[in-house]
C-alpha cells in the first residue's frame, strides 16, 4: 500500500468515526419492536444503541438535574400515566408554582418535527435542553449541571461506555437522554393488536372506529390518523376552535404565532397523538377538559368559529359534529382501545435508580 492509498484509508476512518458522532460503535445498537402501519422512523445522528439509552434513562430519572435535587425529568413525566403528568392540570416546577400549560405526555418522539405545545424545540435533544434551564422548572445552568454529571464517577463511567473519549458536556448530555426518549414507542394498544390480527374490536368500539375515521362524521382522521397511519397524530399544528376569537389581539396564549410571529399560526397547537389519550386527562394545552367525555362533547357542540380556526374543522360553522349520545360512547369505546398497558408497565423504561447500583 503506498503512502497515498494509506492517507485516503485514513481520511476515510476519520471521516466514518465523525459521522457516528463520536460513538463507540460495538455491535450494540437498540433494537426497536416490529411497528405494524407505522411510518419509517426518521433517520437522526443519534439514533440509540443499547449503552447510550441506558444512559439517558438514568439521567431522564435522576433529581441531580435540578437545582435543589429534587426534581428530574420523570417527576412531571411518569410512566404510568404516558409520561404525561396526569391529573394534574398543570405540573408544579421548582418554585412550587403552576407552569403555563398542560404537560404533553412522552411517546414516539422519533416521528415529530417539532415538540412542545408551540413548536419550540426542532429536535429532541433541544427539547431536553428546555426544562433543565428554565427557573420555573428545574432551574440549574447546565455549566453547573454538566460540573455535577462528570463529578460522578458512575456517570463517567456510563458515559465511556456510550460516547467513548468524548467530553461530557451539555449536548452529550442531551444526546443521551434524547436516546432514552427515542426508544419510548407505544405500539401495543388492543388498536394495534387488531392492526396486527391478533385481537378484534367489540362492535361498539369498531363503530367508533369508523366514525372516527369516516370524513363525514367524526372526521378526526384529519389531525389524528388512526386509518393507516398508527401514530395518532400528523405530528403538525391547529387552532381547533377552542376560543371565539376575531382578533390577533384576544389570544390570552399565541400558541405557534409566539414562536413564528405570524398571524396565521395564532392559536395553533401542538396535535397531540389519540394514543394513551385515556391516561392522559386533563386535556388541551390549557388543561381545560377533565375527561374525554368533556373532549367528546366539545367537538360535538362546542366549537368556536375563530377566524384562523383550522380549515379542516369544517363543523366548527355550526358549532360542532352533533353527535348522537350512542356515537359519542362507540367513539369513546374506540379511544380506549389506544390504551397501552405494556408501555406503561415496560420495565426497561421504569427508574433504574430504584434498583440497587
Amino acid at each position: 500500500m503506498n503512502i497515498k492509498h494509506l492517507l485516503l484509508l485514513i481520511w476515510c476512518l476519520i471521516l466514518l468515526l465523525s459521522l457516528k458522532g463520536n460513538k463507540l460503535d460495538d455491535g450494540t445498537a437498540y433494537e426497536f419492536p416490529l411497528l405494524t402501519l407505522f411510518p419509517p422512523m426518521p433517520a437522526s445522528d443519534n439514533m440509540p444503541s443499547k449503552t447510550g439509552a441506558e444512559l439517558g434513562r438514568y439521567l431522564f430519572y435522576d433529581t441531580l438535574l435540578s437545582s435543589n435535587y429534587q426534581f428530574s425529568c420523570a417527576t412531571c413525566h411518569r410512566q404510568e400515566v404516558a409520561f404525561s403528568d396526569a391529573p394534574n392540570r398543570f405540573s408544579l416546577g421548582i418554585t412550587g408554582e403552576p407552569l403555563p400549560r398542560n404537560t404533553m405526555p412522552l411517546f414516539n418522539l422519533a416521528w415529530y418535527d417539532a415538540l412542545f405545545w408551540d413548536g419550540k424545540a426542532a429536535t429532541i435533544e433541544q427539547q431536553v435542553l428546555h426544562p433543565v434551564r428554565a427557573e420555573e422548572e428545574m432551574n440549574l445552568s447546565w455549566k453547573e449541571a454538566t460540573a455535577r454529571v462528570r463529578s460522578s464517577r458512575f456517570y463517567r463511567e456510563k458515559f465511556g461506555e456510550a460516547f467513548g473519549p468524548a467530553p461530557i458536556d451539555s449536548s452529550l448530555i442531551a444526546k443521551a437522554i434524547a436516546q432514552f426518549l427515542r426508544t419510548l414507542v407505544s405500539q401495543d394498544s388492543k388498536y394495534d393488536r387488531v392492526l396486527r390480527r391478533e385481537a378484534i374490536f367489540t362492535e361498539q368500539e369498531y363503530e367508533g372506529f369508523l366514525l372516527v375515521n369516516d370524513q363525514s362524521m367524526g372526521n378526526c382522521l384529519q389531525c389524528h390518523t388512526t386509518d393507516s397511519n398508527a401514530l395518532g397524530t400528523t405530528g403538525e399544528f391547529s387552532n381547533n376552535g377552542l376560543q371565539a376569537v376575531y382578533a390577533p389581539e384576544q389570544y390570552s396564549d399565541k400558541g405557534l404565532g409566539s414562536i413564528t410571529g405570524l398571524k396565521q399560526d395564532l392559536g395553533k397547537f401542538k396535535i397531540p397523538s389519540l394514543r394513551n389519550v385515556a391516561l392522559t386527562a386533563p386535556y388541551m394545552h390549557d388543561g381545560r377538559f377533565s375527561t374525554l367525555e368533556a373532549v367528546v362533547d366539545f367537538y360535538s357542540e362546542g366549537l368556536h368559529n375563530s377566524y384562523n380556526v383550522d380549515s379542516k374543522l369544517s363543523s366548527a360553522r355550526t358549532g360542532g359534529l352533533c353527535l348522537e349520545p350512542e356515537q359519542k360512547l362507540q367513539i369513546l369505546a374506540f379511544l380506549h382501545t389506544l390504551t397501552d398497558s405494556t408501555f406503561i408497565s415496560k420495565s426497561s423504561f421504569s427508574n433504574p435508580h430504584l434498583i440497587a447500583r
